[in-house]
């Protein structure tokens, strides 16, 4: 039987069910009768002939030259290029690549050590199994505990990372070292007088050893709301209300420097912090409403009964330089008998005699 066999093709000749030798392009005759058989395979990407083991495929010297045997060792992943391209990644332990029309060549990475070199192209990660590495990514303001097998290996600054994960397990605590803020709100507390109030604080804060804090406190938004409130609770139970009312300030004062005490247990740096609001209950605040209406008005009549002394003082000089200059009394009549004309609108004259000797006795006239 003729076989004919393009340049592009390999066939297997079998003999009875065994494999003889490859044979390449051209014209073959070989009978059935004795039991021969051509498969005929195309000579492209992966060998694909399964009926026989690679290891004895291998063993024909013409087939070793037309393909690329590929191991791949433990620990370790193949990089398959075709004309220089990377094609795929190869993660079995064998491959044999036909080697003749497109030439493919083979890099090995090694995942035996977690940190994955700086070489490797974002492209080539892309075409990466998922699960043979992990991607950290640490914003700006952040900073990365890193962790190998639940140890911890070192901190990492703001940035983009790769870690093969083959041997070991690779997990990264994210810690924010922005400021944050801590409000406490409604904080129902009894003063020296026993009179419950209720206070609004605020605070605010940095972590300032974010290694020290992953390892040593759980929950620390908590445990600082905790703290500033047994501080609040041991300042306020000291004073009176309107202690408390007269040094607000001061409350605030005492707050930060307390809190700056507890800085280093807490792994954190505080900003600052103060009373945002005092709320008094109902009744107190109606009684003190009371006590400024009435300081107010006292201060009201205060002012009315300066300011009638200053008038009457004014009236007491006025007259006595009246009293004194006849010139300043004639004026002083003038000026008010202008002011009685300013609100006359007319004036009708019956028998006008009597009247202007009225008005010259006014005016002083003989």
């Amino acid at each position: 039987m003729k076989y004919r066999i393009n340049q592009n093709q390999c066939g297997f000749l079998m003999k009875n069910g065994s494999f003889v030798k490859t044979i390449y392009h051209g014209e073959h005759r070989y009978e059935k009768l004795f039991g021969y058989q051509v498969i005929v395979e195309e000579m492209e990407g992966l060998v694909g002939f399964a009926k026989v083991p690679a290891e004895v495929l291998m063993q024909d010297a013409g087939f070793r030259e037309h393909v690329l045997d590929i191991r791949i060792p433990e620990g370790f992943v193949g990089v398959l290029r075709e004309n220089g391209v990377v094609k795929k990644v190869l993660t079995e332990p064998k491959y044999l690549y036909w080697n003749g029309w497109n030439r493919y060549t083979v890099e090995l990475l090694d995942m035996r050590e977690p940190e994955m070199s700086q070489t490797i192209s974002r492209s080539l990660l892309e075409q990466l199994p998922l699960k043979y590495y992990k991607k950290i990514e640490v914003q700006p303001g952040e900073v990365g505990i890193l962790y190998y097998n639940c140890q911890v290996e070192r901190e990492l600054p703001p940035g983009t990372y790769y870690y093969w994960t083959w041997s070991a397990d690779i997990t990264c605590r994210i810690v924010d070292l922005k400021v944050r803020k801590l409000e406490i709100s409604g904080q129902e507390i009894l003063t020296a007088d026993r009179i419950g109030i209720r206070l609004n604080l605020i605070c605010s804060y940095r972590i300032a050893d974010p290694r020290r804090m992953v390892e040593t406190i759980r929950n620390l938004e908590e445990q600082l709301y905790s703290c500033v409130q047994l501080m609040i609770r041991e300042y306020v139970g000291r004073y009176r209300l309107d202690e408390l009312l007269a040094q607000k300030d001061e409350i605030s004062g005492y707050i930060c420097e307390r809190l700056r005490k507890e800085e280093q247990q807490y792994c954190v740096e505080f900003q600052n912090a103060g009373i945002k609001d005092i709320i008094l209950p109902g009744e107190i605040r109606d009684i003190m409403n009371t006590v400024l209406v009435a300081e107010r008005r006292a201060q009201a009549n205060v002012i009315t009964r300066r300011e009638e002394v200053a008038s009457t003082r004014s009236l007491l000089n006025t007259a006595k330089l009246m009293d004194e200059n006849k010139t300043l009394y004639k004026l002083k009549e003038m000026e008010c008998l202008e002011r009685i004309c300013a609100q006359v609108g007319s004036i009708n004259v019956n028998g006008g005699g009597v009247l202007l000797e009225q008005l010259k006795g006014l005016l002083g006239g003989e």
